[in-house]
């Protein structure tokens, strides 16, 4: 269900990719209304959205339900460049974290009254798989405080990196979230399936260096 893009394999989905940005644009500017990431194509791309970028789609029956980036913090990144009055310590840089952003799930796709609807978890459980697949220990976060006890229940190991401040009428606070193999059996268990969420990987995948 969850695909991995990165630059060596999105040839196979440029279809896909361009689903995502225009999901991006209608949750991000037409939802939340952040109209500085406004464009007349209807597609949300930024600066971030370059080789180093890794993204993650969910995808039924040949669409998009939902989306999420991942970041390397070995380079700048949104917590870094954009969000910089988020954080209150020397930010997260090593190729053991990265920085999870533009987490979108379409419309029809998101259940009330669930720690998170079967799309969400899933991409969530992605994350999770391929960073043990990949050496990765944990993300950054910028996200609504409201979402602390959920990454907990989850079995995230949350650390917050300053105080919630506004941004764009919403409360919002950045943290690392570390996460293991207890975190994945967690996540199965509220999932309640067992078998891997991610169908397509990277070609040639390897561990990140320590």
């Amino acid at each position: 269900m969850i695909h991995v893009v990165t630059p060596e394999n999105r040839h196979r989905y440029t279809n896909a990719m361009e689903q995502a940005f225009r999901l991006r644009h209608q949750v991000f500017v037409e939802e939340k209304g952040w109209t500085a990431l406004a464009r007349p194509d209807g597609r949300e791309i930024d600066a971030f959205d370059d080789d180093h970028a890794l993204h993650m789609l969910a995808i039924q029956e040949a669409c998009v339900v939902g989306y999420q980036r991942m970041l390397p913090t070995t380079r700048p990144y949104l917590l870094t460049e954009v969000l910089p009055d988020l954080c209150e310590v020397e930010p997260p840089r090593s190729p053991r974290v990265w920085e999870w952003t533009r987490y979108a799930v379409a419309r029809g796709h998101r259940d009330r009254g669930r720690i998170l609807s079967p799309v969400g978890s899933a991409l969530l459980t992605g994350i999770v798989e391929w960073g043990l697949e990949s050496g990765v220990e944990a993300i950054v976060i910028e996200m609504n405080p409201l979402w602390l006890l959920r990454l907990v229940q989850l079995h995230f190991r949350v650390t917050p990196l300053g105080l919630p401040q506004p941004i764009s009428g919403e409360d919002t606070v950045a943290v690392s979230a570390a996460f293991d193999h207890r975190t994945l059996k967690r996540l199965r268990e509220t999932r309640g399936a067992q078998e891997s969420v991610l169908v397509a990987r990277p070609a040639g995948p390897r561990r990140l260096a320590s």
